[in-house]
């Protein structure tokens, strides 16, 4: 089966053939770390990772560089109020990054570069713009000349004259146009700087990506991207500069990610409405924010709410209730090998090609989560049929299988043991809220030992308790 993926160049879906067979090379923007990210990073970043993780389910190996902007107005900013240097600021959210990217199971790179890092390629990658004529110095700075790149606005679909009569662009004197932007700043009083032909200085924004990508997987690549508010000025700016210097193209294909709103209004710290991960995370498990982002589609916006959380953590609930229970019944489940036991577990393995079908047209997670429910569905299904262990094995591999292509259902497993001790507990608990009159609590540990698939029974010896098939 072929791979659609959208590309934000051609805005439309093509068939994805990498550059060479079997191997993926793909940039995406990361953090510019001068704070914890915010959710709608978040989307980006589980994004990209999960895309990852599909193209390596489907045989591809992927070299994955995402990197940190550790040098820029933000971090100096930040690092007069912290009292911090701007080193120490930058290394302080890097740590913060990795913490909080961990908690959404999002992977490490194979590099995470950082502008710093990467000083003597930016200088090489500037000085050979000027000496192309597609670049000028002015007073320590050197911008890049626009209209020296006759295909400068194809990414974004703007023509120059449209860019310039649309952009916010502060006057600056030095440039030619007020739509050339900036490789190379000189050095302002109190600001960390770098050594270089123009004096002292430090690189600018949109030429950091492009001298990191090329380090790192060549003049060419197969897919950079990240999320939809890049797309102009940075993303169009990488394009100019990339190609403008090598005349090839910088990216085959760009994904570029939908905007993340909050109670369907824009993020923004003026509203109140504005959350960091970590911030989520006080309230949330964080996997519940996962699987509340792959449960849209990456290009569609998709809207943050309390409502939406608790319809994420109950969907994501169901799937630890059947992982929980397909597991008990397996290993009550006698050993048997016959016709029915195949005819089983070739239905079962339908869901798999249905969730790639999903998969492939354009990373189509919210129908692959929808297959995945499909899958939970006819697994509890089966469970009264009282099938074999074979079957229940693969319907368990299945479920792991699927969710895991997601980054989902990666909690240790609960063992039987610990099971019987949790429920045991919150019996106790709720035998001593009926005590107290407490009624409330106690129907309320009933509903939610019910969502995890125990029923409770008051008989004259007491409360005992079983399992049941969740299907709700």
């Amino acid at each position: 089966m072929a791979i659609m993926l959208y590309n934000t160049l051609t805005r439309q879906k093509e068939t994805f053939s990498p550059i060479e067979p079997g191997k993926i090379r793909m940039y995406a923007c990361g953090p510019t770390v001068y704070n914890y990210f915010h959710i709608g990073n978040a989307r980006t970043f589980i994004t990209f990772d999960a895309l990852r993780q599909y193209f390596e389910y489907r045989g591809y190996e992927v070299t994955f560089v995402q990197n940190f902007t550790d040098v820029d107005d933000k971090i100096i900013q930040q690092a007069l109020k912290e009292n911090l240097t701007s080193v120490e600021v930058s290394e302080k959210y890097i740590e913060a990054y990795f913490a909080d990217a961990d908690s959404l199971g999002i992977r490490r790179a194979d590099v995470h570069p950082r502008v710093t890092e990467t000083i003597p390629e930016i200088i090489a990658f500037v000085e050979a713009l000027i000496q192309k004529g597609v670049a000028y110095e002015q007073q320590g700075d050197v911008y890049f000349d626009v209209t020296a790149y006759p295909a400068y606005g194809n990414l974004s679909k703007q023509s120059l004259d449209e860019l310039k009569a649309g952009a916010r662009i502060e006057v600056n004197e030095q440039k030619k146009s007020p739509l050339d932007f900036a490789l190379w700043k000189a050095a302002k009083p109190g600001e960390p700087f770098w050594e270089s032909p123009w004096g002292p200085g430090r690189p600018g924004w949109h030429i950091e990506c492009s001298a990191m990508a090329r380090k790192y997987l060549g003049e060419t690549i197969d897919i950079h991207g990240g999320g939809g508010d890049l797309t102009f000025p940075h993303h169009e700016n990488e394009v100019a500069q990339s190609e403008a210097l090598t005349g090839k193209p910088f990216a085959n294909y760009w994904v570029h990610v939908g905007y993340l709103n909050v109670d369907n209004r824009k993020m923004s710290k003026s509203l109140n409405n504005f959350f960091t991960a970590r911030e989520i995370a006080a309230e949330y498990d964080l996997e519940v924010v996962r699987f509340f982002i792959l449960s849209a589609h990456y290009r569609n916006p998709i809207n943050f709410s309390r409502e939406a959380m608790t319809a994420a953590r109950s969907g994501l609930e169901r799937l630890y209730t059947a992982l929980e229970n397909w597991r008990y019944y397996h290993d009550h489940a006698p050993e048997t090998e016959g016709t029915e036991d195949q005819n089983q577990i070739a239905t079962l393995e339908n869901y798999r090609e249905r969730f790639m079908a999903a998969m492939d047209d354009d990373f189509n997670t919210a129908d692959g989560l929808g297959i995945i429910f499909e899958l939970v569905k006819a697994g509890n299904a089966l469970l009264t049929e009282k099938p074999g262990r074979k079957v229940l094995q693969r319907a368990l591999e299945l479920l792991q299988e699927l969710a895991g292509v997601l980054g989902l259902l990666q909690k240790e497993d609960t063992s039987e043991g610990s099971l019987e001790d949790a429920v045991e507990k919150l019996i106790s608990e709720r035998q001593q809220a009926r005590q107290n009159r407490d009624f409330a609590r106690a129907d309320a540990i009933r509903d939610q030992l019910k969502e995890q698939g125990i029923v409770l029974e008051d008989t004259p010896e007491g409360i005992k308790w079983k399992r049941v098939v969740n299907d709700r």
